[in-house]
């Protein structure tokens, strides 16, 4: 069993789907989580079912972010959003918004936490990526460009944090059965007018080897062992969660 007893950990996009569940997952180990997101209310509600705190922050102002002083063991990289355009039409301001918010802030943050990580000798951070860092896929490019970009700095933190006891990993998830993954296949099915299950398969399983998609609680179990002892050799690596996607 993990002991995270007397860790501060910091997630980021923490009041829904992977960031609840991670956040949750920390606590039963142990860890004191402070659950920080846009929603200061929804924050606030999952904080106190962990026993945990709330941070109500707009991370895509990155230039506030840079006066904060954080003193946590363990970061979550997880917020996130999706706009999908054709290159030739895809606004700028939602591109800066996408790649601010998703590659900007963890840097920003990941920044703020290593002073005292390197004080301690002892530090986890964790970037949750996606299929998208190590694939591409059409209309997506501010998210794919976000997302691989992610990944470049989740190998040079590792190398340049590695010698003082801190580790930065990736988890790249495909699919995850989220809320708003469960809506999108529900949508779909009521536009196309075809059933949840066919949905499913010929939409979020296109590409994988297993037929059925991650839970929220899968990827929060791989968080759980990316931040133990158990794996204080693993840095700067991507692991996989997507039922093959990567594989093909």
């Amino acid at each position: 069993m993990t002991d995270l007893t007397g860790k501060r950990a910091l997630v980021t996009g923490g009041a829904s789907g992977l960031g609840k569940a991670m956040g949750e997952a920390l606590a039963t180990a142990g860890a004191h989580v402070i659950v920080a997101d846009v929603n200061e209310d929804d924050a606030a509600a999952v904080a106190d079912g962990i026993g945990g705190e709330a941070w109500g922050v707009d991370l895509s102002d990155t230039t506030s972010l840079e006066t904060v002083d954080l003193d946590v063991d363990i970061l979550i990289n997880n917020a996130g959003i999706q706009r999908i355009h054709p290159i030739t039409e895809f606004p700028l301001e939602e591109w800066r918004l996408i790649t601010t918010l998703m590659l900007e802030a963890p840097f920003v943050l990941t920044k703020a936490v290593l002073p005292g990580m390197y004080e301690k000798g002892w530090g986890r951070i964790v970037n949750v990526s996606s299929v998208h860092g190590l694939r591409a896929s059409a209309n997506k490019s501010a998210y794919v460009a976000a997302k691989h970009g992610l990944m470049g700095l989740t190998k040079t933190t590792a190398l340049e944090a590695g010698p003082h006891g801190v580790t930065c990993n990736a988890i790249n998830p495909g699919y995850v059965l989220t809320p708003l993954v469960k809506g999108q296949i529900a949508e779909q099915a009521r536009t196309n007018g075809i059933s949840e299950d066919e949905v499913l398969e010929k939409v979020f399983l296109g590409h994988s080897a297993v037929p059925r998609l991650a839970e929220p609680e899968d990827i929060a179990q791989l968080a759980l062992f990316l931040v133990s002892d158990a794996a204080a050799v693993v840095n700067g690596s991507a692991h996989s969660v997507d039922g093959g996607w990567t594989a093909a």
